[in-house]
């Protein structure tokens, strides 16, 4: 698989500068955790599930959660369960190549031994579980289960960890359980794919949902967590994981009291008047703001509900041209050090405390490739998202 696949080949020409890179299940976690992108995440009851993945992965998704936490009643899970692995089964039996990155949101550790098992032969087709409401006490069960299952089956199935829990929020336990998470995560390496940030939970210990006009770097108290979360969890050393953006929940809007996020000039160069007006009529200004805001907090990809959300979220992941160009030049440089003049002419590259986010980008680039030259992000938002 590899993302934009499902755009025409002509239109990738032109978009592209470096094409995305195709990869599959068995690639490098360091690549595959930048892969997922935009998670989708999707209930597990859903009565054709199978052909849901399915649809969602010829339209771009490229990982998806199947969820039996939150997105299901308490008094449905088991059901809720078999209908999964049902699905599952009918979806590896038809093209399961085709499929996208497929995790499991599950509630308790055993679920995960539970699945795999009852899968049997199509388990292959998972790349892991989603751990809910993870610390540093919490997931200890978690990885020793999926440690004994990965020994028991020869399965190489990640962890996600989700923080979303009122410890990780609350000034005076965030530290502590932080640096625990780390520690126990740091353990486990191999196992673990990349850490999500569970914002909504986050704002309930708080009585507090976010408005539509609003990112959640407006939501102080969490976007204080999300930073503290970086802190640990995400440095660029090698003690530090990809953690991913936190869910964006809406995906229409009637009545606004904050103008649009939106610069219109981009639109109206690139004779794209419609699809800013589409992206404004649906909230989508407010998504385009967080992605941005979450790269430049430093994590990775977004958990989204709605398929919606994923070709934003895709068209702001593709690396710019003068990102890239700045990028390689950082690295070309870097063994000699030194400060030089960017290839766009506009600002400074120093070579060593710019080689992390060089290496970051081109990584980025690596799964969403380059834009052209002469692409903007509105080209690829049309691309992605259509107008």
């Amino acid at each position: 698989m590899r993302h934009f696949d499902h755009v025409p080949a002509q239109v990738r020409e032109h978009l592209f500068h470096v094409q995305p890179s195709w990869f599959d299940r068995s690639s490098d976690p360091a690549t595959l955790a930048v892969a997922l992108g935009a998670t989708l995440y999707s209930p597990a009851n859903r009565p054709r599930l199978a052909d849901d993945i399915a649809r969602q992965a010829r339209a771009g998704v490229r990982s998806l959660v199947v969820c039996l936490e939150d997105a299901v009643p308490d008094e449905e899970v088991d059901a809720a369960q078999s209908h999964a692995v049902e699905q599952l089964r009918a979806l590896a039996a038809g093209a399961p190549d085709d499929a996208p990155l497929l995790f499991v949101r599950v509630r308790r550790p055993e679920q995960m031994s539970q699945i795999v098992h009852a899968l049997g032969a199509s388990a292959s087709i998972l790349s892991g579980f989603v751990v809910p409401k993870f610390t540093d006490l919490s997931g200890v069960a978690y990885l020793d289960e999926l440690a004994e299952l990965r020994a028991a089956t020869g399965l190489r199935l990640f962890l996600m960890p989700v923080l979303e829990s009122p410890e990780i929020v609350y000034r005076e336990t965030r530290t502590d359980v932080l640096v625990g998470v780390a520690r126990l995560l740091g353990k486990h390496r191999d196992m673990v794919l990349a850490v999500r940030i569970g914002a909504t939970d986050l704002c309930s210990a708080y009585g507090i949902r976010r408005d539509r006009e609003l990112t959640i770097y407006d939501v102080h108290p969490v976007a204080s967590a999300i930073g503290d979360i970086v802190n640990v969890l995400g440095r660029s050393d090698e003690s530090g994981f990809v953690v991913t953006g936190p869910v964006w929940e809406y995906f229409s809007t009637q009545e606004r009291v904050f103008r649009p996020l939106l610069r219109t000039t981009p639109f109206e160069e690139n004779d794209a008047r419609n699809l800013r007006h589409d992206l404004v009529d649906r909230g989508m200004d407010g998504l385009l703001r967080e992605v941005q805001l979450d790269r430049a907090s430093g994590l990775t990809g977004k958990t989204v509900i709605h398929p919606n959300h994923v070709g934003v979220v895709h068209a702001m992941s593709v690396v710019s041209h003068e990102e890239w160009s700045d990028a390689r030049d950082v690295l070309e440089s870097a063994s000699r050090g030194g400060v030089s003049r960017s290839g766009y002419g506009n600002k400074m590259n120093e070579s060593k405390p710019h080689t992390s986010w060089a290496q970051r980008t081109m990584r980025r680039a690596e799964v969403f490739g380059v834009a052209a030259q002469d692409v903007t992000h509105v080209d690829l938002l049309a691309a992605s998202v259509g107008g």
